[in-house]
This record gives structure tokens, sequence and C-alpha cells, in this order.
């Protein structure tokens, strides 16, 4: 869509009193309607039709009894597709209709009365729910012929550009909210949550920090390892070990890779170094034609007790680009995305089927999803440390790859999608795989209203699931996508809510209609309680009481400005926040602020304290998790910062509140790590390792690799 100077000047003459995103917004209205007049709405798809439509919803629905939700509609332009056709774009406006929808609805205030009268019904709507949110057994592909038919209904699917059919889109997750999110244990108290800090009990038994993972007694690989006595540290194409058992340290080895294996993390244990990659590969077709490239995750185990002569003892390979990894005992998970070929003809199964260790996976092991469509797997792997070189067991999981998150003994792939024939707003599709000892086995499938923030936002305890998502309006009727004028904050209508599942993935409890056109932004569960950080001008801070999971229920909500993107338990009752300060207005952001709210209370959090950055207006754990070195015994937070340039920041905590005792200037942009051994603090950015003395943080050494 254009417009020539002439029309610009015009419009611009004619309206001074207008700024220019108001007279923007009057030209693309003004050309829409010049293009459309001419084009022919079904009648189905018409104002008179749709109104007439929702009051029979309206009257059905009173008929029934059940609740409504009341949505208020702004200025919408929707375009409509019928019979795999885009015939045209409908302007209308409207306002006050109402959508038969059973929910429980809660005050984005928080109103204590009146969330504990409607939690109290939470047994009664789980039940009227349990059709909407049916678990499914996961099933196997028959053979590869049905896995074929699913890739080509997404193709025709996609070539039509599909709102007519059962349109199915991904929704991706970017950022902190994509890759597996760090959220360290799922526990309450001060000694779970220190265990969480530090990584592993092992490692912080043995006197040294390990990262920060998702889920306490699942391990993690990252760019950076310590074994206490040796750094392992991933510069560009290469894996260098330095030695850290003197003051001085010594480079002693290096892992070199080909120019086209990319590593990804590493992990350490038991003298032994895992590297994981991705390898590109160009398969030319065999006759010079059609070739096509191919990249694979491969996990490589070195032996490194002599470190200056790390030796390979093998190396398990799968299709696909590296998702992420876990490591429980001796076994590692394996898991990448892999994206089928939609070009392939029925005969080219390498191209749609993934493989591992070089053969394709066998149809039983690959898991179908719950719509006719499908175009991406998520390829899981198990192998032992003590046998690098041989897989354990491998399965795939069919449809849209999605975000992973990983507790002691499940895995569970988390699909956003929006699929316009059986709801009108996004969904999560959430698989269920349980691990042990290497074996993996499918238990069950099922779907919950909304999109995940990151995997802070879905976490298993004593069996059940707990799940809070953002659920945004994507369609209506057929009608997608809706494009809305207005809304300064970019955010569709929708609300939050929370979801209990059990062990099958059966709904046995939820609140649904939290902060109504807010999303999230963080969450914390802590045993049992949930704390979840919603956003729109000002932070409301939820406090959730999930000690009966049938019937969770809202305790409080704390209302500060600004907003937390991670959420950490600093033990004794504590929880650290660290996000963004911004103005009342929620249009000015004054730089990094750090909270530490006080969560002793039940009945909801405070904040205590808090900490301003003003030169600082982003940091690595907005978007990585394992950036941050947070040690409670020590009381200490580290993380690298962005303003004028790369800081890292070191910062105590105690009855002064938050004072910054360190503050380094980096060079260049890296991924920066703090890590300690023994009673040294090293700082590795880039190519460059510095350690320092904690208490008067003089500089103690430095190497460049």
């Amino acid at each position: 869509m254009s417009w020539d100077n002439k029309e610009l000047e015009s419009m611009h003459a004619g309206n001074q009193n207008k700024d220019k995103n108001e007279i923007n917004e009057e030209l693309v209205e003004k050309r829409i309607r010049q293009q459309t007049e001419k084009i022919e709405v079904p009648e189905s798809l018409c104002p008179e039709s749709i109104e007439k439509l929702l009051q029979e919803k309206k009257q059905e629905s009173e008929k029934t009894g059940k609740k409504q939700v009341r949505r208020k509609y702004g200025y919408t332009v929707a375009v409509a597709v019928c019979c795999a056709l885009a015939v045209g774009v409908a302007v209308w406006s409207r306002s006050g209709h109402s959508e038969e929808k059973t929910v429980q609805t809660a005050d984005m205030a928080g109103n204590s009365e009146k969330q504990k009268t409607e939690n109290s019904e939470n047994g009664s709507a789980a039940a009227d729910s349990s059709e909407k949110y049916a678990e499914t057994k996961i099933a196997s592909a028959k053979d590869y012929d049905e896995i074929y038919q699913y890739l080509r209904e997404e193709n025709e699917g996609n070539n039509i550009g599909g709102s007519a059919g059962n349109v199915t889109e991904s929704i991706q997750y970017s950022g902190n909210r994509g890759l597996a999110s760090s959220d360290n244990a799922a526990a309450a108290g001060a000694s779970s949550a220190e265990k969480a800090v530090l990584g592993s009990e092992s490692a912080s038994a043995a006197g040294y920090s390990d990262t920060n993972v998702r889920e306490d007694g699942v391990s993690e690989g990252d760019v950076v390892k310590t074994d206490g006595k040796y750094l392992y540290i991933l510069n560009n194409q290469k894996v260098q070990i330095v030695s850290i058992e003197q003051e001085k340290m010594e480079q002693l080895g290096t892992v070199r890779l080909d120019d086209d294996q990319y590593i990804s993390e590493i992990y350490v244990q038991d003298g032994k170094l895992l590297i994981v990659y991705t390898k590109t590969e160009y398969n030319d077709g065999g006759d010079g034609y059609g070739g096509m490239y191919k990249q694979y995750t491969v996990a490589e185990t070195y032996d490194v007790s002599n470190p200056k002569k790390p030796e390979s003892l093998g190396k398990v390979t799968q299709s696909g680009d590296f998702y992420t990894m876990r490591v429980r005992g001796e076994y590692v998970y394996l898991l990448s995305n892999f994206y089928a070929d939609m070009s392939a003809g029925k005969n080219d199964t390498d191209a749609y089927i993934p493989q591992v260790q070089g053969k394709a996976l066998a149809s039983d092991s690959i898991y179908m999803p719950q719509y006719k469509r499908g175009s991406q797997y998520t390829v899981i792997s198990s192998f032992s440390l003590k046998n690098p070189d041989k897989k354990a067991e491998s399965k795939a999981i069919f449809g849209c790859s999605g975000m992973v998150y990983v507790s002691k003994d499940s895995i569970y792939v988390c699909e956003a999608v929006f699929d316009s024939k059986e709801s009108d707003v996004t969904q999560t599709c959430i698989r269920k795989i349980t691990y042990e000892d290497g074996s993996l086995e499918a238990v069950g499938q099922t779907k919950v209203d909304g999109t995940l923030n990151d995997s802070f936002s879905i976490d298993e305890y004593e069996g059940n699931l707990r799940i809070v998502t953002t659920v945004s309006t994507a369609g209506n009727s057929g009608v997608t996508p809706i494009i809305r004028f207005g809304d300064a904050n970019g955010i569709q209508e929708g609300s939050n809510a929370l979801y209990v599942l059990d062990k099958n993935l059966k709904m046995i409890g939820q609140i649904e209609g939290l902060a109504k056109d807010e999303q999230i932004y963080s969450a914390r569960f802590m045993g049992e309680v949930g704390y979840f950080v919603t956003y729109q001008q000002v932070d409301p801070l939820f406090s959730v009481d999930l000690s009966n999971p049938e019937k969770p229920e809202v305790t409080g909500t704390l209302k500060i400005t600004g907003f937390s993107e991670y959420l950490h338990p600093f033990g004794d009752g504590l929880l650290l926040g660290i996000g963004m300060d911004v103005d009342e207005t929620g249009t000015a952001t004054n730089g990094v602020k750090l909270s530490m709210f006080d969560v002793s209370n039940p009945e909801g959090a405070e904040e205590i304290q808090k900490y301003l950055l003003e030169d600082c207006y982003s940091t690595d754990i907005s978007h990585n998790y394992k950036a941050a070195f947070i040690d409670i015994k020590k009381q200490l937070i580290g993380f690298s910062g962005y303003g004028q340039g790369q800081h890292y920041y070191i910062f105590t905590y105690g009855d002064a509140g938050f004072q910054c005792i360190f503050d380094r200037e980096l060079n260049g942009y890296s991924e920066a790590r703090g890590l300690y051994a023994g009673d040294t603090f090293y700082l590795v950015s880039g190519n460059t390792v510095e350690s320092y003395a904690p208490g008067n943080w003089e500089k103690l050494d430095d190497i460049v690799l």
C-alpha cells in the first residue's frame, strides 16, 4: 500500500492539529476503503450477519445460564478469507457485544473478597470445562505415509493462506520467552532456593558454582563450566581449558572444531567434556541439481582427564538444529528442532523423517499432533556418558516445534497455536514424555487456552502441572487476522489464566480472566505458592495459593510501576525481581530495576527494597536465565547489562538493601559469565578471563585466550 507525495501533503495541510501517527492511520483507513469499494464481501461476513450471530449466541447463553465475558471492541479491520480465496476487506465498528465463554473472572486489582467467592466455584468450573480441556492420548504414526499426508495438508493450508479451513499457526517464542528459561527450584523455603541458585548440590558442596538451571537436580549446558580445578570456555569454534588450581591461571588444552560445526553449549561431568554443536552438510541430489543443506545436532564427548590432550570418546547425532539439553544422573537428553522439507517427494523420506545416528526413526517412535497438520519435529535422544557413542532411545514429537520444559522426570513440549475452527483465542498444545535412566515414554497431550511467556510459566509439583498463560483474541468466526488501530500498548483484547493439570494432563483446577488487557512478563512457582507478573502500565505481582490444586486462589496483588522480567527465590521468605523501571504513564523507561519482595505473608507480596540502574536499559537475564549469577549464602547477585556499552555488575543484598559492589566495563559485547571456585570469583567475557578476590574485589590475575 502506498500513496503519492501530493496525497501526503494534502492530508498534512488539512490536519495541522493532528500528529503524524493519526494522519498515517487515516491514510491507511482511506486506502483500505478505496481498495475494497468494488469487492463483494460474503453475506455471512457482513456486519449485520455477525451482529445476528452474536445475538443468537447471547440468547442461547441466557437460556443455558452460563456466565459471559463482556469485551469491548475498538475500531477494527478484518481480512476475510472465504473458500480458500482472499475476497475482500470489511471495515466496521462494534462495541459492547457479549461472547459466550465459561470463565472465572478476576479483577485486575485482585479484589480479594470477589476472588474468594469465585474460587469457591473452581471445582464446578473445572468440571464444566472437562470436555473443553480433555486430555488426549498420544498416538504414534502408523507409517511414513501418514506423516507425508500431514505434511501435504500443512503445505496446502499454507498455499491457500488458509483462514477458511483448519488454520493452525505456530506462534513463535522469542528471547527469554523462547528457549528454556532459567527457573530453578520448584520448592519453598531458603534451603531449596539455595540449591536452585547454585545449580546443583554436588557443585556447591565441592566449593564451586554451576550454571543457573531451570529445575533443581536437572543439569544443563552453558558457554562456561568449571569442575573446581579447570575452567572450560566456549570461544568461537573452540573450547579452551584453563587451570585455576593456582592463583595464576594457565591455559592447558584446546578442542577445535571445523568451520561447518557451530558449538552451542558445553557440559562437564566426571572427567568428561561434552560439546554440543550443529553440523551443516550439503547434499547435491546425486546429479548436481536440486541439492539442499541439512543440519544435524551432534553431542561429542571428550575424555579430559588429561586436560592438555582431550580425546574424543564418541558422538551421537540427530536431525535438526540444537535446541537444548539436560543431564540427569549419567544420562544426557538431547533435543533438536527438525524442519521437514515441505516440497519433498513421498519416497524422499530423508527430507521429512528425522534421523538419529544416521538412521531414520521408526514410525512408531514418532508421536503425531492433535490436528491434521504438521511440519516440524522436536527430536529427543538419550545416551549415557559411560557409552557416549551409542544412543539409548529416541523419540520425535511431530507438529510444530515449540518451547520445552523439563522437570525431574518429564519432558513437556509446549506448542503455541491458533486453530480457527476450534477456538477464537490462542492456545497451547502440551505433550508429555516421561524419562528415566535414558528411557522415553509418551504419557498424553492436551490443549489449554493462552500462550506461555517462557518456561517460568509452567511447573511440575507433586505430579501436577501448573501453568499460567496469556489469553488473547486472535480472530473470530473464520475472520483472521484482526488488525486493531489506536492500541498504544500493542496488546489485543485478552486476559490471563492459571490452570492445574494432573499427571495425566486432565484439568483439575483453574482461574481465568485475570488482569484483562495485560500480559505475563515473568512467573515463579515455589512449592504450593505461585507468583506471576503482568504488565500494561504498572506491575501487578499476583500471589496464588496452590495448596489445594483443585481450587487455586489468588491471595494478593501488588501493584508497582514497571515490571519484573525475572523472578528468583532468595531464601527466608524473599523473592528477587529483575526487570525495568517505567514511569506511571508506561511510556518512559528509567532503567533496570532490582526489587526484593517479602513473600512471607501468604496474603500477598510486598516490595521492601528496590535499586535503579539509571544508565542501564537491558540485561542478559531478560533473554537468557543462564546469565544470572546468584548466591544466597554470599548474598550476591551478578549479571551483565547494557547502556553506554556492556557492564558486569555484582550486587550484595542485606539489611542496607541492595548495594552495587562491582562494576566492570567489558570490551565489546559478549556472553559474559560470572562464577566462583573456592575463594576466587572469575569473570569470563569473550576470550578474556579475569579473577578477583571477593571482599575487596581486588583483581588477582587475567588471561587472554
